[in-house]
């Protein structure tokens, strides 16, 4: 496995972390990491504000410790059903597209939240209002599924404290619920964690080129595929993440040799349970002159003006999205070269 992202040099922690038995394990664990008290994890104009040409670095050699205020679950139905509170915030790894740049105009590393005692009791909580799932959808047919790392990878995050597998340990005593989430990064750890089928991993996957220009700091492409049947052996249900779809040259024969590769690899149990999401790219003007600093070369991809057009999201924000019409089509062209490369890849969603 490659060398994990993190050196921890530094340790942001609010004056409350240390009342928590997660947060006196971390910070254990970091023995040698400078200590910088804090009033507040979002408050850190240092990390939130530093130069944009180093933008790697805050990402490798800080962590930031809080605790988790709101505790609140929001509807979702792409993904999951529900957006469960989250045991952490940021990420040690820079996709050139990640729209947490966005909102946080800088590096953002991770935030790990030390109280997850009371996010594990709020979400057994939700699950049992929900009462069973009468309804299938395209999430999961007979179980609520919980999003858990909507603003982080929770692979590198199980390499930093046990919030991982105490979240999975909680869902496998949930027989209502399932949690889910993505990732980019092969910790062989959670294959001890017993999820017993009540976790879901949706393994992002894009071609390798692309990988390499677009996924800074994360696993190969071909690690995070060779990973799928031993995550599933090790009882995960695991779908794939199509994401983000980046038109250019030539990307027909790139994703239909990734279809491929995936076919030669995937064993008949994995393929049988086997569903995907296709997310095509969406970026966003300040996101664009974040790159512009330290990986210009992404954006002659990203930033495709000519393709592109401007379009309002749920929550407000005004992105750059490929052209209406064009971007059905583009679509469909991806879903039918999947389609006939992997007949048995069942397409949850696609945006």
């Amino acid at each position: 496995m490659a060398e994990l992202p993190l050196d921890i040099a530094r340790i942001y922690l609010e004056p409350a972390v240390e009342d928590h038995a997660r947060g006196r394990e971390i910070l254990a664990r970091f023995p040698e990491a400078e200590r910088i008290p804090v009033a507040s994890h979002w408050r850190i104009p240092e990390l939130r504000e530093g130069d944009p040409g180093d933008y790697l670095a805050a990402k490798k050699s800080a962590l930031v410790l809080g605790v988790k205020k709101g505790l609140t679950f929001r509807p979702n139905g792409r993904s999951a059903d529900f957006i469960a509170p989250s045991s952490s915030n940021g990420c040690a790894m820079a996709c050139a597209y990640c729209y947490v740049a966005r909102r946080k105009g800088h590096a953002n590393p991770i935030s790990v939240f030390v109280n997850i005692e009371a996010i594990l009791a709020a979400t057994a909580r939700h699950a049992a209002r929900q009462g069973p799932k009468t309804e299938p959808n395209q999430v999961d047919p007979h179980a609520w599924v919980y999003d858990l790392g909507e603003n982080g990878d929770l692979s590198v995050d199980a390499a930093i404290s046990g919030n991982v597998r105490d979240l999975v340990g909680l869902f496998r005593t949930l027989p209502n619920a399932k949690g889910s989430f993505a990732t980019k990064w092969v910790n062989p750890d959670l294959l001890g964690y017993e999820p017993q089928g009540r976790t879901r991993i949706r393994m992002s996957l894009m071609p390798p080129a692309l990988g390499k220009l677009l996924d800074v700091r994360t696993s190969p492409m071909a690690e995070r595929i060779a990973a799928i049947p031993e995550l599933h052996r090790a009882g995960y249900e695991m779908h794939l993440n199509f994401s983000p779809v980046v038109l250019r040259e030539g990307w027909e024969a790139e994703w239909g040799a990734l279809f491929e590769e995936l076919d030669d690899i995937l064993p008949s149990a994995v393929k049988e349970q086997l569903a995907a999401e296709i997310i095509m790219l969406t970026h966003n003007s300040d996101l664009h002159e974040v790159n512009l600093a330290w990986h210009p070369k992404a954006e002659e991809l990203l930033w495709r003006p000519d393709i592109q057009e401007e379009k309002v999201s749920e929550s407000g924000g005004v992105n750059l999205r490929y052209r209406t019409g064009w971007k059905g089509r583009w679509l469909q062209r991806f879903k039918d070269l999947l389609a006939a490369r992997m007949p048995y890849c069942r397409v949850r969603y696609a945006f």
